[in-house]
């Protein structure tokens, strides 16, 4: 039994096909095979038709393999099945981005010994499509489940090792594609957003060694490493209270385009954070940006780094019932503008001379 498509030509001259269940059956009065229909499906460019055709081949794999399909045909030959979908969009991305020559450039003449770029790939790939460790992505994903050009002669000890380097050189990197990104998508990078989340660990308990600022680093004076430990217990964003944990510090533009990510030990303040992300978002050559952040971001110290050499921000501060900040603010007079059908807004100026303090007063309708 076969899947038969038949052509009939109508009188304008177009021709319509047929899809139809058929099979061959022995006539032995004529001495020859002839073609007995079990079944007219309908028409070919049917939507409905191509559906139902696709239910009823599930329900036949339901009751015997593909493989078996094959090795029952006699003629056929197995040989391969890599799934290629996935794999083949975010290659196309990887290279479109120029993600892979920005990483061969700062790989340069270092003789690695493999192909750092594809290590790396691979480990992004699998954490797109089905987030595993490293060990599973050697061991079971590029080496029985999905085939990744270039990926053959990696061993698990080449993934490590990409790890390392992407960790010792992920600054230059992350800047030479965010830059790429931007020229590519023509990003507006005059308003930056940060802000910062947690994450935790299922173990128990608390990383123990370096401080919480430290870089990892080698001595080989001293013959020995230092390294950063940044699982520890702090505010939890997620509840998770009991559990050692990082912060993440995140960049967007106004798209919501990543520009850079930062990790701190799991007891960082948020508020204690701006000076960094602006002293490391210096180099980038992002001309004037606004930053915008949240109530957990504002403090005075943060206001003059921010601030210093012409920099603009803009921060939500909290309005506390008796704060004198807050009354006077709200005593200022001025006329509210509609910017959305539930949020209205007017510019309020606290002080004069050098003390002058432009606030944006938002007020929402609901």
């Amino acid at each position: 039994m076969y899947l038969r498509e038949s052509k009939q030509r109508r009188a304008d001259g177009s021709t319509v096909a047929y899809l139809q269940l058929a099979e061959n059956v022995w006539n032995a009065e004529r001495q020859r095979s002839e073609t007995r229909i079990v079944c007219n499906c309908g028409r070919a460019d049917d939507a409905e038709v191509t559906e139902r055709l696709r239910r009823l081949a599930r329900s036949i794999l339901r009751r015997c393999s593909a493989g078996e399909i094959v090795d029952a045909g006699g003629d056929w030959r197995l040989v391969c099945a890599w799934p290629y979908g996935d794999v083949y969009v975010l290659e196309a991305l990887w290279q479109r981005l120029g993600i892979a020559e920005v990483i061969r450039g700062q790989a340069g003449a270092r003789r690695l010994g493999f192909d750092v770029e594809r290590a790396l790939f691979a480990m992004v790939a699998n954490r797109t499509c089905a987030p595993c460790s490293k060990l599973y992505c050697w061991e079971q994903w590029l080496k029985e489940e999905v085939r990744i050009e270039g990926t053959q002669a990696l061993s698990l000890q080449h993934l490590y090792r990409a790890m390392d380097f992407l960790e010792a050189n992920k600054e230059p990197i992350e800047r030479e594609i965010f830059h790429r990104v931007a020229d590519l998508l023509n990003l507006d990078v005059q308003v930056l957003f940060y802000d910062t989340t947690s994450l935790h660990f299922e173990v128990d308990d608390e990383d123990h060694g370096a401080g919480a600022d430290d870089i990892v680093h080698g001595s080989r004076a001293a013959g020995r490493k230092t390294y950063q430990a940044p699982r520890k217990r702090g505010h939890s964003k997620n509840g998770r209270f009991d559990a050692p944990q990082i912060v993440v510090g995140l960049a967007v533009t106004r798209e919501g385009c990543p520009v850079r990510h930062w990790v701190f030990p799991g007891n960082t303040v948020d508020v204690t954070t701006v000076a960094r992300v602006k002293q490391d978002l210096r180099g980038w050559q992002l001309t004037r940006c606004l930053f915008v952040g949240d109530a957990g971001m504002v403090s005075a110290s943060n206001f003059r780094a921010l601030a210093a050499g012409g920099g603009k921000y803009l921060m939500c501060m909290p309005l506390r019932r008796g704060d004198a900040l807050t009354e006077q603010v709200l005593a200022r007079a001025g006329r509210y503008r509609d910017v959305a059908e539930n949020l209205r807004v007017k510019e309020v100026v606290s002080a004069d001379g050098e003390r002058r303090q432009p606030y944006a007063v938002y007020l929402n309708a609901q």
